[in-house]
């Protein structure tokens, strides 16, 4: 499967809302394989379709990424990664924790996000079936930062205004000094 081009930030299609997956087709697994390989080359533990330009409501994640135990503390890990998540909707969020992130849209800055510390999930897999799951640790993060990109809401968002501010003149900088690419 090819590798496709990641959009960094700014780009304006990382701020449109994604619309759902209605067929689940051999276009749509082609897709996800591809978003996966992607993720895996860039390297990533998530990629959310509008981060390769596709608007629609599709995800790939493996957790196991972040971890040389292959354990993120989550109870998911008998499920073989990647997964891929269609159309998925927060049912319940519980608790609260802040934690560094990342993005594979904003590559090589980081920063401080709060978010549930476990929640419920109802999306389709490539076949079309639907789930209803719980998560918490990583991969509760991880499938709140990739939904958050369907909604065309970037991890900076999350952050303190004073925080945002700050990364987002640093990635100017960046810019300005040829370190960070502003489109894909």
């Amino acid at each position: 499967m090819p590798i496709l081009p990641i959009l960094h930030y700014p780009d304006p299609r990382l701020r449109r809302v994604c619309v759902a997956v209605e067929r689940f087709d051999d276009a749509l697994r082609e897709l996800i394989a591809s978003m996966a390989e992607t993720m895996y080359d860039a390297p990533g533990v998530g990629l959310a379709a509008p981060q390769v330009g596709e608007a629609i409501r599709l995800l790939v994640y493996d957790p196991r990424r972040d971890d040389d135990d292959g354990d993120d503390g989550d109870d998911d890990d008998a499920v073989e990664p990647p997964r891929a998540v269609i159309n998925p909707e927060i049912l319940q969020r519980e608790g609260s924790v802040v934690g560094e992130e990342g993005c594979l849209s904003v590559p090589h800055f980081y920063g401080d996000v709060a978010r549930a510390a476990r929640i419920v999930v109802r999306f389709q897999d490539g076949e079309g079936t639907v789930h209803e799951e719980a998560h918490e640790g990583l991969t509760a993060r991880i499938l709140q930062h990739e939904i958050d990109h369907l909604d065309g809401v970037v991890f900076l968002d999350r952050m303190s205004a004073l925080k945002r501010d700050i990364l987002k003149r640093k990635i100017k900088k960046a810019a300005k000094a040829g370190e960070y690419t502003l489109t894909a």
